[in-house]
């Protein structure tokens, strides 16, 4: 098997292909955060699945996972907690639960309660010891920003089961050409936490590359798979050229806010007394939606906060 690569294809066929391979297990570490079906924009992959077809998918490659674990090997998924009931049930009968994790990470507000964490799902592999290394985090009542950090006194405690200091990647800016980028502190936590230098990791939906960056940074050996010849440009061109700084990207200025939209569509929708559908929106207002959201239906949704429970 080949290492330190980025592997164009199936994830859930190259698991197989793994298995067969390395019926023992070979991997020290896998990590999936794949689509949470949501209706994002990806290029070669459907997000908009039947709930019992996401759960069938997810289950597969959860099943390729754990497989090629070796004993004691790690396994962290992240996704919704919506999702995450059923893919702690699917893995509790074939692996050792060890923690749910909250990740901290507000969202966008979706109904009348903001969503505000993603579930970080742990599990080890019986029939060997696992790799735990303790860590420590900034302490829950200090800013966890670069800037307050180098103008206090340190102040650390034990890292616990919610990561409230590791912060979503929020503007376009930082972001590569992909919808659901992840911020290395995250994947290096991970890392760090359960792995030794030298150990092996895999990622079977490496999206802008985050995993194999960190591991790679980290001393570690990686293996990471894509369906999207786009992303494994993104991150084959990233591992070539490490020392590269991010180029500055500068966004036009935009006609119209989300704050405008989202007042437009919350005032039509006390109006009707429903969430408005496309044809009740004025055709400059479609416009501006269409220019400040990934598709027509994230904006609608933010009509629902101003609808009766």
């Amino acid at each position: 098997m080949k290492t330190d690569y980025v592997h164009l294809g199936d994830c859930v066929e190259y698991l197989r292909q793994i298995k067969a391979e390395h019926p023992g297990g070979v991997f020290d570490l896998a990590f999936a955060d794949p689509p949470y079906n949501l209706k994002k924009l990806y290029d070669q992959y459907d997000d908009t699945l039947a709930e019992q077809a996401y759960l069938d998918w997810c289950n597969a490659w959860l099943a390729g996972m754990a497989d090629t674990l070796k004993p004691g090997g790690s396994l962290f998924v992240l996704n919704l907690p919506k999702w995450a009931i059923y893919h702690a049930a699917f893995l509790n009968d074939r692996l050792d639960f060890r923690h749910w994790i909250v990740w901290d990470a507000l969202s966008d507000p979706r109904g009348k309660l903001m969503p505000a964490h993603y579930a970080l799902l742990y599990y080890t592999k019986p029939g060997g010891t696992p790799t735990f290394h303790p860590l420590t985090t900034d302490a829950p009542d200090r800013c966890a920003r670069a800037a307050c950090r180098t103008t206090r006194q340190s102040a650390e405690c034990e890292l616990t089961d919610i990561w409230f200091d590791v912060f979503r990647i929020k503007h376009k800016r930082d972001r590569d050409a992909h919808p659901c980028q992840l911020p290395e502190k995250l994947m290096e936590r991970i890392i760090l936490l359960t792995t030794n230098p030298g150990d092996l990791v895999f990622d079977p939906f490496c999206g802008a590359g985050t995993t194999a960056l960190a591991a790679r940074k980290l001393g570690r050996r990686f293996v990471v798979t894509d369906v999207d010849p786009n992303y494994v440009s993104i991150t084959t061109a990233k591992l070539a050229t490490p020392d590269v700084p991010r180029a500055s990207v500068r966004k036009p200025k935009r006609s119209a806010s989300k704050r405008e939209v989202e007042l437009y569509l919350q005032n039509l929708a006390r109006e009707l007394g429903r969430i408005p559908t496309e044809a009740e929106i004025t055709p400059a207002m479609l416009d501006k939606i269409d220019a400040l959201y990934p598709y027509r239906g994230a904006a609608l949704k933010r009509a629902k906060v101003a609808l009766p429970a």
